[in-house]
Parts: C-alpha cells; structure tokens; sequence
C-alpha cells in the first residue's frame, strides 16, 4: 500500500504565530485554502484551518485581536511521512479533521489535506480495477 510521502505539501503556506487571526483568513481567502501553517522562529509548529477561526475566533468578541498562537490547536492529531492514505482517512475521520501535519519525530516537515488522501485512495482503487481487469480477462483482450 502506497505511503503519503509523495503528497506531502512541504511548501505549507504559513505565518508567524504573532499573525491576527484577520490576516490569516484574509490570506486564506485569498489563496483559496482551508489552513495556514504556523511558525514559530521560522519553524512550522503547528496548523489554523477555516474551522478554527470560525469556531475559535468569530464566537468571541473582538476577533481582530486575537493572533494565530491564541487558537493554535497543540494537541492536533499528526501523522509520518510513511503513514498510508488508510491512515490518514481513518485519522481525519476520528478527530472530524480535514487537514493533518506530517512530522518526523517531533519536527513538522509539511501537511497532507483531505483532498489528497482522496486523491491517493482513487489512484489505489483504479491500480486495483486496472489489476483485476486484466486477470479477469486474462490477456484476451475482451471478457
């Protein structure tokens, strides 16, 4: 079973974790994605997705003050580089999540989305259809 290793984004387009909450959905917005990295002296150290800054950050009052390091989830659920899309599906679903960092060890190297997991198990599923087809018809050519 292939691994995620060849979907990981490793460009993950982040900001600094003293970003307001505003400019990160407004870059967001902009960029037409679900998350943002967030950095911390450079390094990536963890994620904001669309859904935390409507339930963390709309919910409370004056949002514009609030910065990226304010709702920040820690204990985001991660995965390897080596995890399989069977791992991920199965980890997006158990914490409702749509996008997972990849880390190795404790450093975070990049993110996989819900979309690329799908993507991968597609490419899975039509591999296994191509192999199926061409035992059933045994190299005939027709079935």
């Amino acid at each position: 079973m292939p691994t995620i290793e060849k979907r990981v984004i490793k460009n993950v387009i982040s900001l600094d974790e003293k970003t307001s909450c505003s400019d990160a959905a407004y870059l967001m917005e902009h960029r037409r994605i679900g998350a943002v990295g967030v950095t911390r002296g450079g390094a990536l150290v963890g994620l904001v997705t669309d859904r935390d800054l409507v339930f963390n950050v709309l919910a409370r009052e004056k949002p514009g003050t609030i910065t990226l390091a304010d709702v920040m989830r820690t204990d985001a659920p991660s995965v390897s580089p080596s995890a399989t899309e069977r791992d991920c599906a199965h980890i997006m679903q158990t914490h409702s999540a749509r996008h997972l960092l990849v880390k190795e060890g404790d450093v975070a190297v990049g993110l996989i989305t819900m979309l690329d997991v799908l993507s991968l198990m597609l490419e899975d599923n039509r591999w296994l259809i191509e192999q199926l087809n061409t035992y059933i018809k045994g190299g005939r050519g027709r079935v």
